[in-house]
């Protein structure tokens, strides 16, 4: 019989986040392991919930919320976003500039099936969200990927950007706050990346979902407001992590700047999110509660609080494994901490995981997964609890005693 096999298209996708080392993990699992799982950014397993008046909201509207929305999203979620956007300085924004969508995954997708043509380059930083690198392949695109320099805090080499863009490049990708690396640019940053996108006549494509988890005195700066009406600039971002709702998929993209030069596109966008209908209903209705409702994300990203007690406590325990360096975290709910080749020869640092997993029934993600060039990275998710998290990071630190 003819085998059937899977679409050409997906011979170069990646999402090694849920890869094969996941599969691993679920073998274990199935044998009757206990496996502590520090490779995905979900918060429920780790007992954060979502604020009680959200629940309620979506629970009241259930009833109401049965057939299909406009594609675009519903009205009260649309405008909230667009509100919340006005309050920060881009006091343009409209109803009619936002897309709700299943989470910013969906949205990363269906933007670039309608932005891109075959072959056209996009810049995307690494390491990156493996998404990103992923959609654009899957869209037809090329994924071009520009140095983030883990010597000046992760900051993206501009310099590096520059030297990579050529007649066929279309797009630049800024995540920030980062993910997996806890970055959070600066204004001159952020100017500076949205001034090569300016120069280049580039879409600024602004991923800031964690856009609320910033630590000590980081503060988060809109690319669009450095993009103002000159620069064409989508923003993502959604409830997931610092409302605490990954499983509600509720996210946005808003679309702003000179989008009379982009009529064509935005139909194309509209058309794609016609045909699969509209994002789930029910939990659209969360977005106005919770961007309008009292943010109890600001508890969580104090001293004191989880997401920062967490992360700080993973970045000092790592820095005290010998041959281990992390730069502290300024945002999001990561570290990425640097194995040095001198101290450990990882060549494959996928097997290098997997064999963490098998000896210490810890799963995290290797560094190239996230498209990093060199094997000597991992992503470790700082959700555990502090007790938990002494103990993870105790068992990598007592595997890398047998490696070194």
């Amino acid at each position: 019989m003819r085998q059937i096999r899977q679409s050409k298209k997906l011979h170069d996708v990646r999402y090694d986040v849920r890869g094969p080392i996941l599969v691993e993990a679920q073998r274990l699992e199935a044998e009757g392991h206990r496996i502590l799982k520090l490779n995905i950014g979900n918060p429920a397993p780790f007992g954060f919930e979502a604020p009680e008046a959200i629940l309620a909201d979506v629970a009241h509207h259930l009833p109401h919320s049965q057939g299909y929305s406009d594609s675009r999203g519903i009205f009260s979620a649309r405008t909230a976003v667009a509100q919340y956007y006005q309050q920060r300085g881009l006091r343009e924004t409209a109803v009619d500039d936002v897309f709700i969508g299943n989470g910013v995954s969906e949205l990363i997708s269906m933007v670039l099936q309608a932005f891109l043509d075959d072959g056209n380059e996009i810049l995307v930083p690494a390491p990156d969200y493996p998404l990103w690198t992923g959609a654009v392949t899957l869209s037809g695109g090329t994924p071009v990927h520009y140095l983030c320099d883990e010597a000046n805090g992760w900051n993206p080499d501009l310099a590096d950007i520059e030297s990579k863009i050529t007649e066929n490049t279309h797009g630049l990708v800024i995540i920030n706050p980062n993910n997996p690396t806890g970055a959070v640019y600066s204004k001159e940053i952020v100017d500076g990346l949205v001034d090569i996108a300016r120069r280049h006549d580039l879409v600024v494509f602004a991923d800031e979902i964690y856009e609320k988890i910033l630590f000590d005195d980081a503060v988060h700066h809109h690319a669009a407001a450095s993009a103002g009406s000159d620069v064409l600039c989508l923003t993502f971002s959604g409830l997931s992590k610092a409302y605490r709702v990954c499983g509600y998929r509720a996210g946005w993209v808003m679309i702003s700047g000179p989008q009379e030069i982009a009529t064509d596109f935005i139909e194309g966008l509209t058309l794609i999110a016609n045909m699969r209908m509209c994002s789930n209903v029910p939990a659209q209705h969360a977005i106005q509660t919770a961007l309008g409702g009292y943010q109890s994300i600001n508890e969580l990203i104090v001293p004191g609080g989880r997401f920062y007690e967490q992360s700080m406590l993973a970045h000092r325990l790592l820095n005290e494994i010998p041959g281990v360096s992390s730069v502290k975290p300024s945002g999001a709910l990561y570290c990425f901490p640097r194995l040095d080749p001198e101290v450990y020869a990882i060549e494959d640092d996928e097997a290098f995981v997997i064999d963490l997993l098998r000896a210490k029934k810890i799963l995290v993600t290797h560094g190239t997964g996230f498209n990093w060039p060199a094997p000597d990275h991992f992503r470790l998710v700082t959700l555990p609890d502090v007790v938990m998290l002494e103990e993870a990071i105790g068992r990598i630190a007592d595997f890398l005693a047998t490696r070194r």
